[in-house]
């Protein structure tokens, strides 16, 4: 192993891999630290990847790489104690190549991701933990592990080492997150045979869809919950903020077990085997939590930069964009052999020109709206499941008399100002 790398990349989830391979290609030496058993360890999640993010890497990746399922129909869902209201959309066209997006393991996406970097020149160590970069002249100019003498140097050290980023604390680019900045998602993987999943999504042989779930699956707390589906498998799970978590003392397995009883989800997850269980926290501060990006031979990337797009439950999508812009202007600055902040710079430049940035600006709002506002939840989701419920039932009632009871059954419980002044601070917040 060489003394010194162009680049040392600290985590190998979608982010840090993203770096390690773009940079690779180029003829970087580069390598990676991981503190898990393997990379995905921690990553056991099943969830959502975005094609064309990963393609412009690897292209016709999907062609090899371990995924579940295309996904041809994205399902909202409206919930309240006992109904919802569904919405959603399914294409032909997604069913094709070169497809949308796909539901994938991680733990098995990000080993193969891993062995593709390997593959390219990557070198990668597990189960280490860094424990501090090293400073020279107000500059990172490597890490120091828990390994005796394992001290590694480069020019440049990527920091893609998750929420929790020790390290980018440390250097005093953020502070310590709030619990409001940070979500706890509990999820479950329960067994079901491929064709009992495709009967009970209305899927074809092999394709498959997501429900994202808004209200009464979260026992009132800000968050949301889903069902995605896999080729044997069904993810299940809910994300909610951990300082509601704290404040209501609710345990995430009462989250999870809420859901999975309710009346809409149970018919859906039948008979489903329970095989794995976890919970894991996901960055939730948004656009008005980024920290400090670049610094003298440092960059951050991934969720330990907060790129996550709670409101679209987009995650590794951006995480893998922060990677492989953050490697295209660390090879711009190993081409003028400097490797200052300004000389990385491009990198943040470039991120906040992207959409990235341009969504998490949008909805940086929207997170603190729902918390303080808890009637966008609690109250207005139930009342629109009860206007449909009176308008589909045929009782005997004219629509006209519904109406009228629906519209005074709202006027009970809010002004028409108030109302309106709701409707006007949710269009702000998403503007």
């Amino acid at each position: 192993m060489p003394d010194k790398f162009d680049a040392i990349v600290v985590g190998a989830g979608v982010a840090g891999l993203a770096a390690a391979y773009k940079m690779a290609q180029e003829g970087l030496s580069v390598v990676v630290i991981e503190r898990g058993d393997y990379p995905g360890a921690k990553n056991v999640m099943g969830g959502v990847l975005y094609r064309a993010m990963t393609e412009e890497l690897i292209p016709e990746f999907w062609r090899e790489a371990p995924l579940q399922r295309p996904v041809v129909e994205q399902r909202f869902w409206l919930m309240d104690s006992q109904s919802a209201v569904t919405t959603g959309y399914k294409t032909k066209e997604w069913a094709m190549e070169p497809y949308n997006c796909f539901t994938v393991f991680r733990s098995q996406f990000d080993q193969w991701f891993a062995r593709k970097c390997t593959e390219a020149g990557v070198v990668i160590i597990n189960e280490t933990l860094v424990e501090s970069c090293i400073m020279e002249n107000d500059r990172v100019v490597g890490v120091r592990t828990g390994r005796p003498e394992g001290d590694l140097y480069a020019n440049v050290v990527v920091l893609a080492d998750g929420v929790n980023s020790m390290l980018s604390r440390q250097l005093g680019f953020h502070k310590e997150w709030e619990p409001r900045q940070v979500a706890l998602a509990v999820m479950e993987e329960l067994k079901l045979p491929s064709e009992v999943i495709e009967e009970r999504f209305n899927l074809d042989p092999g394709m498959g869809a997501t429900i994202e779930i808004y209200g009464d699956s979260t026992l009132g707390l800000v968050g949301t919950a889903f069902i995605y589906t896999n080729k044997e498998h069904i993810s299940i799970g809910v994300g909610t903020l951990l300082s509601q978590v704290r404040q209501l003392k609710v345990r995430p397995y009462e989250l999870l077990e809420y859901l999975k009883s309710h009346p809409m989800v149970r018919p859906l997850i039948k008979k489903g085997e329970p095989v794995e269980y976890y919970a894991h926290l996901v960055p939730e501060g948004g656009y008005k939590a980024i920290p400090k990006l670049v610094g003298n031979g440092v960059v951050v990337v991934g969720d330990a930069a907060q790129l996550v797009n709670g409101m679209h439950r987009e995650g590794s999508n951006l995480a893998m964009i922060s990677g492989r812009l953050a490697a295209e202007a660390i090879i711009m600055a190993y081409k003028i052999g400097s490797f200052e902040a300004r000389d990385l710079s491009p990198y943040e430049e470039n991120l906040r020109n992207s959409f990235v940035m341009k969504d998490l600006k949008k909805y940086k709002n929207a997170s603190h709206l729902l918390e303080v506002n808890p009637q966008y939840l609690n109250e207005y989701i139930p009342a629109t499941n009860m206007a449909l419920h009176e308008m589909l039932t045929v009782d005997g009632m004219s629509k006209q008399e519904k109406q009228k009871a629906i519209i005074k059954r709202a006027l009970s419980r809010k002004s028409l100002f108030s109302l309106g002044k709701d409707v006007y601070k949710a269009w702000k917040a998403m503007k």
